[in-house]
């Protein structure tokens, strides 16, 4: 078997179970080239250009580097494996498989598989610029965004302890008008924060949204109805009580779901891609889904098994 495995040592804590995985995965005969991730996101794509000419490609790193690697591998039909080196690694829990490195190297052995959504961004600065982006777990503007933004310059020292920081600077966030076009279906809200989600499950297996799964074909929109911080409890502690959200509405959380997404404000807002934060501010957005475009690896401890 022909392995590539693309690693972003700067992720997270700077772990070196990758090592050990590799360690696990190879058996005799088999070559394994190890590339290692710039700081310069653009330089990546280069890494992956031969990537049909191996049998399993790996990727090492935090959300964004495995969203981006993802995003390079759409509509490439090339066995990939998420494995999380990152600070919160929300991508890996949503897929659901076990995240010991040797556990992981024997799904891969395996090789089972299913075919998973992505999304795709566009948008254009107050500057601009327009840019283009693909998303595995979710993108979105406002107030999530801010957060991103103030937990970046401690997210490596304090792990996801940046981010309850973060809400503690941000107790009064600023409020937008929003109209939200889902499929030709125009919504408007006032609120804190729009979001678009390929899976939506957060920590603690916290689903934000119920049954917002990566293999359905849709993208779910997020809008947070609240003008406090402090108005997120009820919707957290409904997440706490009903994980699943089956039973228990989430309160102050409106949500949609489509296949194009169209958000314009009446303001500048912040934006992040998979918890990586544009630089400049936009008044608005596009998503659509990018349905069954890469092939991702699954054990039994997986949702999409």
């Amino acid at each position: 078997m022909r392995t590539l495995i693309v690693h972003n040592p700067h992720a997270g804590f700077g772990t070196d179970s990758i090592y050990e995985f590799e360690r696990a995965l190879l058996r005799d005969g088999d070559e394994c080239v190890m590339r290692i991730l710039s700081n310069d996101p653009s330089k990546d794509a280069e890494r992956l250009s031969d990537a049909e000419s191996f049998d399993l490609v790996v990727v090492s790193g935090g959300d964004g580097t495995v969203s981006r690697t993802l995003y390079t591998l759409r509509g490439r039909n090339v066995a990939t494996c998420v494995f999380p080196s990152g600070t919160a690694n929300l991508l890996a829990a949503n897929i659901g498989n076990a995240t010991e490195p040797t556990a992981l190297a024997a799904a891969c052995l395996k090789g089972q598989s299913f075919s998973a959504d992505l999304g795709e961004m566009r948008w254009t600065d107050i500057d601009g610029n327009q840019h283009l982006e693909g998303f595995a777990l979710m993108a979105g503007t406002g107030f999530d965004a801010q957060l991103m933004h103030d937990a970046r310059p401690t997210k490596q020292l304090l792990g996801e302890a940046a981010y309850f920081a973060a809400v503690l600077n941000n107790l009064k966030p600023d409020v937008y008008h929003l109209t939200v076009t889902v499929d030709g279906e125009v919504h408007e809200h006032e609120g804190i924060s729009c979001l678009v989600a390929n899976t939506a499950m957060m920590q603690g297996d916290i689903e934000i949204v119920p049954d917002c799964n990566m293999d359905d074909g849709l993208l779910d929109v997020i809008v947070l109805e609240t003008t406090e911080t402090a108005q997120l409890l009820l919707p957290m502690l409904a997440g706490i009580v009903d994980p699943k959200g089956k039973d228990v509405k989430r309160p102050s959380i409106v949500t949609y779901r489509g296949k194009h997404i169209s958000v314009k404000s009446d303001r500048p807002m912040k934006l992040e891609v998979d918890g990586d934060v544009s630089t400049g501010e936009v008044m608005g957005w596009e998503a659509d889904v990018l349905p069954s475009c890469c092939r991702v690896i699954t054990d039994a401890m997986s949702r999409y098994a």
